[in-house]
């Protein structure tokens, strides 16, 4: 007798298709032995009908489980799970009582949860008025062409590649790719010697952390900033001093004196999005070259300069080495890639490299060369293209929004970006308005977690337009302003 289609079934899920999920569930029971080698599957039309899909459906899963070896077609009698089907292994175990025997709050030595992330709920595509930063618009984002760059890195031309373990290597073509197109645009010259690819820029900047940083060194970094830095610098232990920004970024003139390292984003600070000029950058370069500190530059969304084009990069001005550059894909991209490179001196990259592989390795070589393939056919170019002509369309329905329900924002970044840092009314609690807005479908980030420790100031917000269609700005923005004048009364 066949196994009954009844001992199968559905769950809701949007994630996979119906064929992957039927393939899942033979699995799931070949592997929980509750199917058993050399019994019959149901019949594919059986098995359609209890799961209400096509027979097609069922056929081309059972195809594939037949070339995965979990099952075996024997001609006109059917399906038949396989007698060399993949199963777990059983042990005899002891019961496991629930009761945790472990005090993990002794046990811990350090610890990390403490530094809360900024507050964004995981089902924030649920929300209609999305206005947060970080996230990709799926619309935005080119498809096909990334799933034919990913098919042809898993071709057979590309295979060893893929599979052999470079230890301390990136891939050379993402590398190269990086020497002759990124970098150029931001006027830096470099050779291999002197790239290392990272997971996303926050990877490069634990790294650069780790190696110039120690208990008795003095870490600069701007107020408000990237709260993921503040975080890394305080795993480091050192002495931390945050420098307040103006209009400008970071003055140069206010850094501590006994400054080791500098963190700064000089193109599109985070969060308020300002420039800093090229008269500024000179002399920053020049107090590192006088004083001996090094400059950690983060080139935050230097790819999304629409409105004007962006200033040249600190490393590109930059005589004397004293310049460590962070970039990322991921704002240009999407966030889930986590792909970024550091570009610095030969020796600190020697270095970086070394602490990477103790940790990683490298990242995946699919993702490297897949990535490798969409910015070398022009495909990366295009992408960052459409997302300028989008943006600049949202920004300006957002402007129009803001200033018709008298929203202040600090600020202009007139070079692009993709938010504005904004300011509440008198009084107004921007973390509790935050949490108000969820009530209307409406998503900001209350600014608290950029301000250094003690110097919160609780009226700041930022609103960005990267993962919210242009149609939906206005509402959203009155639905911000009403609540706003409500928390205000």
């Amino acid at each position: 007798m066949a196994i009954p289609a009844e001992t199968f079934f559905l769950r809701p899920d949007n994630e996979t298709s119906l064929q992957q999920q039927i393939q899942r569930l033979v699995v799931e029971a070949i592997l929980s032995g509750r199917c058993l080698p050399g019994e019959k599957m149901p019949s594919s039309r059986k098995l359609a009908e209890h799961l209400g899909v096509a027979r097609i459906t069922v056929t081309i899963a059972y195809t594939e489980l037949v070339s995965n070896e979990y099952l075996v077609s024997r001609g006109r009698s059917g399906y038949f799970v396989a007698q060399t089907a993949p199963s777990r292994p059983k042990f005899s175990l002891p019961n496991q009582s629930d009761k945790a025997q472990v005090d993990w709050s002794k046990t811990i030595g350090q610890r990390f949860s403490e530094h809360v992330p900024l507050v964004r709920p995981d089902n924030w595509r649920d929300y209609k008025y999305p206005f947060i930063y970080g996230q990709s618009d799926s619309r935005l984002f080119d498809h096909h062409n990334w799933r034919n760059c990913a098919l042809k890195a898993v071709g057979r031309k590309d295979f060893d590649t893929l599979a052999t373990d470079y230890y301390e290597r990136d891939d050379p073509m993402l590398v190269e790719f990086i020497l002759r197109q990124i970098l150029p645009r931001r006027a830096i010259t470099a050779r291999p010697e002197e790239i290392l690819i990272t997971m996303g820029a926050q990877h490069a900047l634990w790294i650069t952390a780790q190696i110039l940083l120690t208990q008795r060194r003095t870490a600069a970094i701007e107020n408000p900033c990237y709260p993921g830095l503040r975080q890394i610098l305080s795993q480091t232990r050192c002495n931390t001093v945050a420098v307040d920004v103006d209009a400008a970024g970071m003055p140069p003139e206010d850094l501590p004196e006994d400054a080791d390292v500098v963190f700064t984003t000089p193109s599109h600070h985070c969060p308020t999005n300002a420039t800093m000029p090229v008269s500024r950058r000179e002399r920053l370069l020049d107090l590192a070259a006088r004083r001996g500190f090094i400059i950690v530059e983060d080139d935050y969304e230097f790819e999304i300069s629409f409105l004007k084009s962006p200033s040249p990069a600190l490393k590109s001005l930059d005589p004397t080495g004293s310049v460590i550059y962070v970039g990322s894909f991921s704002k240009s991209l999407f966030p889930g890639l986590r792909l970024g490179y550091l570009v610095a001196s030969e020796p600190f990259i020697r270095e970086a490299r070394a602490l990477r592989s103790l940790v990683l390795r490298h990242p995946p070589g699919l993702i490297q060369r897949t990535a490798a393939y969409f910015l070398s056919l022009g495909h990366y170019d295009a992408q960052i293209a459409r997302m300028g002509r989008i943006y600049r369309k949202r920004r300006s329905i957002m402007e129009q929004s803001m200033m018709e329900n008298g929203l202040a924002q600090i600020g202009q970044g007139t070079f692009g970006g993709s938010s504005f840092w904004m300011k509440a009314g008198e009084g107004v609690d921007s973390s509790r308005l935050a949490m108000q807005l969820r009530e209307d479908g409406v998503l900001i980030e209350a600014g608290r977690a950029f301000f250094a420790q003690g110097e919160e100031q609780p009226g700041h917000y930022r609103l960005a337009y990267s993962s919210i269609a242009s149609a939906r700005i206005p509402d959203g923005i009155s639905h911000i302003a009403k609540r706003m004048n409500e928390a205000a009364a």
